[in-house]
C-alpha cells in the first residue's frame, strides 16, 4: 500500500469519527472536565478538611494549589508521550493512576498525605484536558477546534456547575471523604468509556517525540513564537482570575459571607453560568468575529469586573451577592478567552499539538496555582485579598493581548 493509500484510510478514518462527533464531543468534553471536577467537587468541604485536620486556611487551600501544581507539570509530559505513543494509551494509563490516586485520598490519616494524594490525583487528571484539546485538533483542524472547544467549554460549564452543589450535598450527609469515592467512580466510568469508545486519533505519530533534542526543540520553538506566547500568557492570567475565585471562594462565602455549605454550590452555579454563557457566546461569534477579536473583548470584560469586584470588596456591603455578580462576569469573560486563546495557540502546530497543548496547560495552571497560594497565604477574614489577586491577573490579561497579539496582527 502506496503513501497515497495511506493518507485516504486515515482521511476516511477521521471522517468515520467526525460522523460520531456528538458522542465524541461528549466524550472529549468529560475528560476536559476531569481538572474542575476534581476541585469544585471538592470546595463546600475546604473548611470541613481544615477542621479535621486542626490546619490553617493555607494548608487546606495547598491540597487545591498541589493539585493544580501536578496538573501543570504533568501536562508537559502528557503531550510528548501522546506525540510518540498515541492518544489512547497515553489517556488510559493517566485515568488508570487518577483512579488509584482518589482511593489513596479516601484513607489518608494527616492534612500532609492528603496534599501529596492530591497531587498524585492530579498526575493522572492532566492527561484529560491535554489531551482531549489535542484529539480536537486531531480530527477537527485549527478553525474547527476553536468552534468545538467553545461547545464543549459550555457543555463542560455544567460540571464545575453542579460539582459543588453534589459536594455540599456530599459533605453535609457523609462528610468530606464522600467526595474522593465519587471521585473514584468519575475515573473508573472515564477509563471503562476511553477503553470502549475512543479510537487512536493521532495520525502523525513521531518516532522521535521523546529525544532530548527534539523535547527542547519543540519547547524552544513555541517559547520563542510571539503569538503561541501571547495566547498562551493571556489564557493562562485569565484562567488565574478565575482560579483564584475558586480557590478562596469556600473561605469567602462559607466563612466570611455566612453562606452555608449546603447553599455554597448555588452560589457557584450562578457564577459558572456567566462561563456557560461566555462559551456559548463564542461559540456563537467566533467564526463571524474572528479569534483575536472575541479574545480582546473577552480579556477587557474581565478586567473590568475584578475592577468591580475589588470596589465592593472594599468599599460595598458584606454581603453574597457583591462577590457573585461581578464573579459572574468575570467567568462569562473567561468563556471568551479561554477556548479561542486555546485554540489560536495550538492550531498552527499540527505536528506537536501535543507539545504545544502541553507547554500550554504547565503555564495555565503553573500561574493559576501561584495566584492560589497568593489567596491562602494573603486571606485575612475578608473578601479583599481574593478580590486584589482576581484583579491583578484581569488586568495582566488584556496588557498581554495588547503586547503580543494586538501588536503581533498590526505589525503583519
Amino acid at each position: 500500500m502506496g503513501p497515497a493509500c495511506i493518507v485516504t484510510v486515515r482521511e476516511r478514518h477521521l471522517v468515520r469519527l467526525e460522523m460520531k462527533s456528538k458522542g465524541l464531543v461528549v466524550l472529549l468534553t468529560a475528560m476536559v472536565a476531569i481538572g474542575p471536577v476534581s476541585t469544585d467537587l471538592y470546595l463546600p468541604s475546604l473548611p470541613a478538611v481544615m477542621r479535621a485536620f486542626n490546619a490553617d486556611v493555607a494548608s487546606a487551600q495547598l491540597t487545591l494549589s498541589a493539585f493544580m501544581a501536578g496538573f501543570g507539570m504533568m501536562m508537559l509530559v502528557y503531550g510528548p508521550l501522546s506525540d510518540r505513543f498515541g492518544r489512547r494509551p497515553v489517556l488510559l494509563a493517566g485515568m488508570l493512576l487518577y483512579s488509584l490516586a482518589s482511593i489513596f485520598c479516601l484513607f489518608v490519616p494527616t492534612i500532609d498525605m492528603l496534599i501529596l494524594g492530591r497531587f498524585l490525583q492530579a498526575v493522572g487528571a492532566a492527561c484529560g484536558p491535554v489531551l482531549g484539546r489535542a484529539v480536537v485538533r486531531d480530527v477537527y483542524g485549527r478553525e474547527g477546534s476553536a468552534r468545538v472547544l467553545s461547545y464543549m467549554a459550555s457543555a463542560m460549564a455544567l460540571a464545575p456547575a453542579a460539582a459543588p452543589i453534589l459536594g455540599g450535598f456530599l459533605e453535609t450527609w457523609f462528610g468530606w471523604r464522600s467526595n474522593f469515592i465519587a471521585l473514584m467512580g468519575f475515573g473508573s466510568a472515564m477509563l471503562l468509556a476511553l477503553f470502549a469508545l475512543l479510537p487512536e486519533t493521532n495520525q502523525h505519530r513521531d518516532p522521535e517525540a521523546l529525544a532530548p533534542y527534539r523535547l527542547l526543540g519543540n519547547l524552544l520553538s513555541l517559547l520563542k513564537n510571539r503569538r503561541f506566547m501571547g495566547y498562551t500568557l493571556t489564557m493562562s492570567f485569565s484562567f488565574a482570575a478565575l482560579f483564584s475565585f475558586i480557590s478562596g471562594s469556600a473561605f469567602v462565602l462559607i466563612d466570611v459571607l455566612g453562606v452555608a455549605p449546603g447553599n455554597f454550590g448555588f452560589c457557584f452555579a450562578a457564577v459558572v453560568a456567566g462561563y456557560m454563557g461566555g462559551s456559548l457566546t463564542a461559540g456563537r461569534f467566533t467564526l463571524r468575529l474572528g479569534l483575536d477579536r472575541m479574545i480582546g473583548l473577552g480579556a477587557l470584560l474581565g478586567a473590568g469586573a475584578g475592577l468591580l469586584l475589588t470596589a465592593l470588596a472594599i468599599w460595598g456591603p458584606a454581603h453574597w451577592a457583591g462577590v457573585v455578580f461581578p464573579v459572574s462576569l468575570l467567568f462569562f469573560s473567561v468563556g471568551l478567552v479561554l477556548p479561542n486563546a486555546s485554540a489560536g495557540a495550538i492550531g498552527p502546530f499540527p505536528q506537536m499539538a501535543g507539545a504545544a497543548s502541553s507547554l500550554l496547560g504547565f503555564l495555565q495552571t503553573g500561574i493559576g496555582a501561584l495566584a492560589g497560594v497568593l489567596a491562602g497565604h494573603l486571606h485575612n477574614g475578608t473578601a479583599v485579598p481574593m478580590a486584589v489577586i482576581i484583579l491583578a491577573m484581569a488586568v495582566a490579561c488584556p496588557l498581554t493581548y495588547g503586547l503580543l497579539i494586538a501588536r503581533d496582527r498590526s505589525n503583519r
